[in-house]
């Protein structure tokens, strides 16, 4: 197996057939493994059907909402991948750019690349939003000494063992500048390529708040340090 594509949900039933349907339609050797995070709505419903005689495609569910970071752990203490990428359920990134992704790594050229959204066509992005993740982003580069330009990106490409090695242990949102802090303190290169971004407003479901961005701070002087 290529690829294993780890999916969180929590409560995303409209959406969820969609990107089910847009993940397998992508001509990659994959497998999908959805994590839904103890959803009160049809996720775990539509899961379930979705996986039925599918032998690449399995579904785990959380007896209680742990978070996006604990069903990330979940998903990938099943993966058999060789290499390993987080997909959000909803419809804002498209896995049509999961070849711009890999081939770096299949080619042998780097072992970690990030989808960026800022180098690549977007909508949808709130102003403070987006100036929030370039303040985090910012702050990155010069806690780790890199150039990266969306540390927030939830299109997060890497060898299986590396994200393995990383030992996750965040349960929220702060997986992101957890993942980004571990693999630059590992001594890891990170690749950017363009991706395409359409995101969604509050009304539709859209989860970040700001409160999030000062945990995201305090993550990244949290794994400074780390080793």
């Amino acid at each position: 197996m290529l690829l294993s594509v780890i999916m969180p949900c929590y409560n995303e039933e409209a959406t969820l057939p969609e990107i089910l349907a847009r993940v397998r339609a992508v001509p990659i050797e994959k497998e999908i493994i959805a994590v839904d995070d103890h959803s009160s709505d049809r996720t775990y419903e539509i899961l379930c059907a979705a996986a039925a005689g599918d032998a690449h495609m399995t579904v785990i569910r959380h007896p209680n909402n742990r978070g996006k970071g604990a069903a990330v752990r979940s998903g990938l203490a099943r993966a058999s991948g060789t290499i390993v990428i987080v997909q959000d359920a909803d419809l804002e990134y498209d896995p049509n750019d999961y070849h711009e992704l890999i081939t770096p790594i299949v080619d042998g050229r780097v072992n970690v690349v990030y989808g960026s959204r800022f180098l690549g066509k977007h909508t949808g992005m709130y102003f403070w939003n987006a100036l929030g993740n370039k303040g985090l982003t910012f702050l990155t580069n010069l806690l780790y000494n890199c150039w990266i330009s969306d540390m927030e990106t939830c299109y997060k490409a890497m060898r299986t063992e590396i994200m393995r090695d990383l030992r996750l242990e965040s349960d929220d949102f702060r997986l992101e500048p957890e993942i980004t802090a571990k693999v630059l303190r590992r001594g890891h290169r990170i690749y950017e390529v363009p991706v395409s971004y359409l995101g969604r407003t509050y009304e539709e479901g859209k989860k970040m708040r700001a409160i999030q961005g000062l945990y995201a701070v305090l993550a990244l002087f949290r794994y400074y340090r780390w080793s």
